[in-house]
């Protein structure tokens, strides 16, 4: 394994290659396009971030140039398409222990090209203790920033733009994490930091946080006390040692004190009374283990009731926990939830964060970065190149104990355009997008993960398929694949590490690889060809509904939007249809249903939309703003419409007067999260006073949004393509889906 830039014999770095699971360029990764770098150290652990400017491929689509030409050919694609590059912003954090920092400074000087900024903002107490290294080492100024400041932003950052960020812990759940969907307005809430001591804030607004109590018993006096008591020095064997203890041989119980009469006294007999009440009066030695447990309880349970006692004084129900003390540890974990739900009978919620160990890394780039005004933008988890949330409990995954050997990583990618909510929502605090949560049904998530692995020959073979002139695109497959099958081998064993575990999450996972190794939109050829194909169709399609009556007219267009549906290459039982019978048309899927792009949109969608138009309906067309398996494109769509109204008269007036506008959604997935869409698209909703929402396609109206709440009337259709979910349904495959809603007065 290479070294991450070896120093000097007898340094503190110089066998980096020791624990290291991946090579430097793929920890440090885009470092020579580095812009802006700040660095968080803690007692043990270094966090690095940095800003780069990412270069990547996306296919962008245009309109022929006919001038000087009398007519367009009749064999020729109604758009060309050409691969770009494009530049996009990234936040990277990097976590590693402190015994690695020198040898990772290095490899970072050795790396660095260019970066706009002279200065490294730094935060925790290691700034101090590290200053002059990374002063030498970088040649950058250290910015010494606020600790508590650093971790509020941090907070607030990965609280607004991971939407599965927060969870709670259960001990005898498999998995033990369970994600919460965040809250669209994130404030008040109150932030435990235990570290050494306990600080306890409770946080307002963006800018508005107040220290409002803490206390000395904190971590340090755990990792001090657990040092006495058992003569071990390390934090993390410590933990582990209370991890295999038994409290109860050292602790003095309730029933210890009153035997049977404390069930007169409302109390449950296996209480804590008297922490190590046992010690004072038996004539025994007692176990390192037990000890430690004992300790670890007292200390989390006064934590806990410290932080019950000012959520409940203050009126919040949100406490969110971090510090060292914590660092994803299960027995900690457990122990301050059962303090908090013991205290608050309930009422208040032990909430941990997938990346509490980077709050002050991000808070302190924040800081760095303020004059570019990082908050105005979206920000979403880069899957491909992040580790995601690993289990350290040895019954659960044997493989991660020894995580604190090993490198961290998350990649924020910033979006294009700011994300919100779509303001017709019932109950934007209690909407989930997802239909099924796979990391509680292990039998759906067993099915789907195999299904996604069987379809991962196919995806690679359209990859290359869609860039016939590169030299490299087997190679950038081959790489692709592996990335996403080990991807895929993670979520096995760990179906919590990016959240809850959706099909929606499979998917996204699956772009954000292909997007890795420059495959923009494998299916933007067989979209080009689908879309000239339905073109010409388009008028014989509207004459043939035109001339049925109304009712038949209602039905037709409803199937022709079903049937259209048929055309999902992301679907296996749709795609071996297509690959096997590459004449299967409209009217055979108008057959296929139990009575995507071109045929989707154009042959399904525009007439249905048509129709709307036609009675005088205004009608918003919002379509994925990137590419997705074969969804048609926001940009794709407004060559369509043009080239549609150019045929039709209805579409053409339309257009010119406004009753038709086409937006983006904000989304490159097939799935739909309706807490994230484009702010464009909210407005427009909101200014027009939209009263129907139509949701078309299984990805978002089966995968997602199936049980989605609206405050107005809704229409979800899409066609069942997976045999698997037809059955889990109750129906069979090319089933249909047509749920019509309207909200409870």
């Amino acid at each position: 394994m290479a070294e991450c830039g070896a120093s000097g014999s007898g340094s503190s770095g110089d066998s980096l290659d020791k624990s290291i699971t991946l090579p430097p360029d793929e920890i440090f990764r885009n470092l020579e396009n580095a812009k802006r770098f700040a660095i968080d150290i803690g007692g043990s652990l270094t966090k690095l971030a940095y800003y780069s400017t990412v270069q990547h491929k996306v296919a962008k689509v245009r309109s022929f140039d006919h001038s000087g030409k009398d007519t367009e050919q009749d064999h020729e694609p109604p758009y060309e398409i050409s691969v770009q590059e494009e530049v996009t912003a990234r936040l990277h954090f990097v976590k590693f222990e402190n015994t690695y920092i020198e040898a990772c400074l290095d490899f970072i000087k050795d790396h660095l090209v260019n970066t706009e900024t002279k200065v490294i903002q730094a935060t925790g107490g290691g700034a101090y203790k590290f200053k002059d290294l990374i002063e030498e080492k970088l040649q950058l100024k250290v910015d010494k920033e606020d600790v508590m400041t650093c971790l509020i932003k941090g907070c607030n950052f990965v609280l607004k733009n991971i939407p599965h960020e927060a969870f709670v812990y259960q001990k005898d759940s498999d998995p033990e994490f369970r994600f919460q969907t965040n809250h669209p307005n994130i404030f008040p809430y109150l932030l435990v930091n235990i570290g050494s001591g306990v600080s306890i804030v409770k946080v307002e607004t963006e800018d508005r946080f107040e220290w409002i109590g803490g206390s000395s018993i904190g971590g340090g006096t755990f990792w001090g006390l657990g040092a006495l008591l058992t003569k071990t020095k390390k934090f993390d064997e410590l933990l582990h040692l209370a991890s295999r203890g038994q409290h109860t041989n050292v602790d003095m119980l309730v029933q210890d004190i009153y035997g049977g009469a404390h069930e007169t006294l409302g109390l449950s007999g296996n209480l804590i009374a008297s922490s190590f009440g046992k010690s004072a009066t038996a004539d025994q030695e007692f176990s390192k283990e037990d000890m430690a447990k004992s300790l670890l309880h007292m200390i989390s349970n006064d934590i806990g009731q410290l932080a019950c006692l000012y959520a409940r004084l203050h009126c919040l129900d949100r406490v969110y926990f971090g510090g060292f003390f914590i660092r994803g540890h299960p027995v900690t974990m457990r122990t301050i939830t059962y303090s908090i739900n013991f205290f608050s009978k309930g009422e208040v919620q032990a909430l941990f964060l997938r990346h509490e160990g980077y709050l002050g890394a991000i808070g302190a780039f924040l800081k760095g970065a303020e004059q570019d005004n990082p908050n105005q933008y979206s920000w979403g988890e880069n899957y491909a190149g992040s580790s995601g949330l690993m289990s350290s409990s040895p019954e659960l995954c044997p493989t991660q104990r020894a995580r604190s050997g090993t490198f961290d990583l998350l990649e924020m990618d910033r979006l294009e355009r700011p994300l919100v909510n779509l303001p017709l929502l019932l109950d934007p605090s209690s909407y989930v997008p997802d239909t099924v949560d796979l990391t509680d049904d292990a039998l759906a998530r067993k099915y789907w993960l195999t299904c996604f692995e069987e379809a991962l020959d196919g995806v690679v073979k359209r990859a290359v398929a869609s860039q016939p002139g590169s030299v490299d695109a087997a190679e950038r497959a081959e790489k692709f694949r592996q990335k996403y099958w080990n991807k895929l081998q993670t979520l096995r064993h760990q179906p919590f590490a990016y959240g809850t575990l959706t099909v929606r999450s499979l998917l996204d996972t699956r772009e954000h690889c292909l997007n890795e190794f420059n495959f923009p939109d494998p299916y933007s050829k067989v979209k080009q060809k689908d879309n000239g194909v339905a073109l010409k169709c388009f008028q014989r399609v509207v004459s043939a509904l035109d001339a049925l009556d109304w009712e038949e007219r209602q039905l037709a267009l409803v199937k022709g939007l079903l049937a259209g549906n048929v055309f999902d290459w992301g679907a296996k039982a749709v795609s071996d249809v297509l690959e096997s019978d590459p004449q299967f048309g409209f009217e055979e899927a108008k057959k296929k249903l139990q009575d995507n792009s071109g045929v989707d949109v154009i042959l399904g969608v525009f007439p249905f939309v048509r129709e709307l138009l036609s009675r005088g309906t205004e009608v918003i067309l919002a379509c994925n703003s990137g590419p997705a398996l074969n969804d048609v494109t926001y940009s794709e769509s407004l060559i369509v419409a043009e080239r549609i109204a150019a045929m039709d008269p209805v579409i053409h007036s339309a257009l010119r007067e406004e009753r038709l506008l086409l937006v983006q959604t904000g989304s490159s997935s097939p799935c739909l999260d309706l807490s994230r869409l484009d702010k464009g698209l909210a407005v427009l909703v909101r200014e027009h006073g939209a009263d129907l929402v139509v949701i078309e396609g299984m990805g978002r109206a089966v995968h997602t949004n199936y049980h989605a709440a609206l405050c107005c009337e809704s229409l979800k259709l899409a066609v069942i393509k997976n045999s698997w979910l037809a059955e889990r349904l109750g129906g069979q495959l090319f089933s249909v889906i047509f749920k019509y809603e309207v909200p409870a007065e």
